[in-house]
């Protein structure tokens, strides 16, 4: 299974205080500049394998996601920094955290955008297969690029994973639950959904999601109770391979 491409983060340049987790922009010693997700960010490392699972998923379904790669943070880039909240964070994250490709020029999603509707409806389209919960007009995550849509912020997606403190849970439930699109920020683009489930939903299969998964790095996969690292990774294949199949009824817009 091949893995994310690792990179050392060699200097901290500045947080991004739009979200929660204080993300921050940092340049690597691949002479890379990245978004950094943290692992010691209170969302914890399952919103960091949402990330790569959806994010990597987009990516071979076509649809517009910036580049992966594991950033490697060590002890050294927190020495200078001042802002303390930032050094407890660095600090709180020492070793494998999530690396999103910087985009610069690009500019945020608002309502003067007017994005290609075959990917608008494509975007709309995976939301609704992973039940991203967070794609509201109150925070896109969406960037206009070099004149195309593209998704990002994949981490409030897969909300099944959080019910794993007991165990893996089953995927029935999951793969009939409704998707509710009536904030997303992309609704207008409804009658899309139907082309872009025939077109993508027959690639979802067993053997992409298997090489998805894969990417994922097995120190983020946190036991449960009674499955190892390795099982979580098949059960993430499970439930999407679950929903992606049957009659659909999680569409948005009576698509199905």
């Amino acid at each position: 299974m091949p893995a994310l491409p690792t990179v050392t983060a060699t200097r901290y340049v500045t947080p991004l205080r739009e979200g929660g987790s204080l993300p921050g922009i940092v340049e690597a010693d691949d002479l890379g500049t990245y978004v950094c997700k943290f692992r010691g960010a209170g969302q914890g490392l399952r919103v960091l394998v949402a990330e790569v699972v959806v994010g990597e998923l987009a990516r071979e379904l076509g649809i517009a996601t910036p580049r992966l790669v594991g950033l490697q943070l060590d002890q050294v880039i927190a020495r200078y920094e001042a802002d303390e909240e930032v050094q407890d964070l660095l600090t709180a994250s020492l070793g494998l955290n999530l690396g999103i490709d910087f985009l610069p020029g690009s500019f945020g999603f608002d309502a003067g955008c007017e994005p290609d509707p075959v990917d608008a409806a494509r975007v709309l389209w995976l939301d609704a297969l992973c039940a991203n919960v967070d794609r509201s007009w109150r925070n896109p995550n969406l960037l206009m690029w070099h004149g195309r849509l593209w998704a990002i912020d994949h981490g409030a997606c897969l909300y099944f994973h959080h019910s794993w403190s007991g165990g893996l849970t089953s995927p029935e439930r999951f793969a009939l639950q409704a998707y509710d699109a009536s904030t997303h920020v992309l609704r207008a683009f409804l009658d899309g959904v139907p082309a872009a489930d025939a077109e993508l939903a027959p690639r979802v299969t067993r053997e992409l999601l298997t090489e998805v998964t894969g990417r994922v790095p097995t120190e983020w996969l946190e036991p449960v109770p009674g499955a190892d690292a390795e099982a979580v990774r098949a059960a993430y294949v499970d439930f999407l391979l679950a929903r992606v199949g049957g009659g659909r009824p999680w569409l948005p817009g009576g698509a199905a």
